[in-house]
């Protein structure tokens, strides 16, 4: 069997509140292969943003382990969890987050250069993922002159611009129109036949369609075995 691009072995997360611990995420398990796209799904609260964060290496568990590309992670390393993010995980977010003093090939260049790769070298790698995503002639326009269906498409070309080993995509179609959010979900599930394993917390019974398999949350659980949903 070929090494799981993502594997959560037994993931809890707790939170002390004036009431007691409030467990957000309780004994979560599975495996994400490479060109695997989940979807990781349930209603509000039941803690697909905490399982989302420690998957995006944003938040540590309160037990359990993770690997991402055959590596443990030490969430108490933070040189190691820097250099995770840099270079293992691109990241997709529903308000976008680029960087508006910057325009659209300079948001894409960011990752490269985080990573040492000379301003020319990604500068040439940026161009090129852009006219991918359908914005050449878009490389010097700042995010807030796009639309959002625009917007988004620049942050899914930062997000692969440096071939990362997973993508995390929170809510990445929520401020998207149909027609923009199709194309979203089609640039994803192209990603993701590249080798790339996708991640994507949705809402969106739609969203579903595209997707190969789901993670199905509630109250903390997984509800599900991790499924083909086609």
């Amino acid at each position: 069997m070929s090494e799981s691009s993502v594997a959560l072995n037994s993931i809890s997360k707790g939170f002390q509140s004036p009431s007691g611990t409030v467990h957000a995420v309780r004994d979560v398990s599975f495996h994400l292969k490479s060109g695997e796209f989940a979807a990781l799904v349930g209603p509000s609260g039941c803690g697909k943003s905490t399982l989302l964060n420690i998957i995006g290496l944003a938040d540590a568990p309160s037990s359990g382990s993770l690997r991402i590309g055959g590596t443990a992670i030490d969430f108490s390393n933070e040189a190691q969890l820097t250099l995770h993010r840099r270079k293992h995980l691109g990241y997709v977010f529903q308000h976008f987050n680029l960087l508006p003093t910057l325009s659209a090939l300079e948001n894409v260049m960011l990752p490269l250069l985080l990573l040492g790769v000379s301003a020319s070298e990604a500068r040439v790698s940026a161009g090129d993922i852009l006219k991918r995503v359908g914005l050449a002639g878009k490389e010097n326009s700042l995010p807030l002159t796009l639309s959002g269906g625009e917007m988004q498409r620049v942050a899914v070309a930062r997000a692969v611009v440096h071939q990362p080993t997973l993508i995390v995509a929170d809510e990445p179609t929520g401020n998207l129109d149909s027609v923009a959010g199709v194309k979203v979900l089609q640039l994803l599930a192209d990603v993701a036949s590249t080798g790339t394993a996708v991640l994507m917390a949705t809402h969106s019974d739609a969203a579903l369609q595209w997707c190969s398999t789901v993670v199905r949350l509630q109250d903390g659980l997984m509800v599900n075995p991790l499924g083909e949903v086609r």
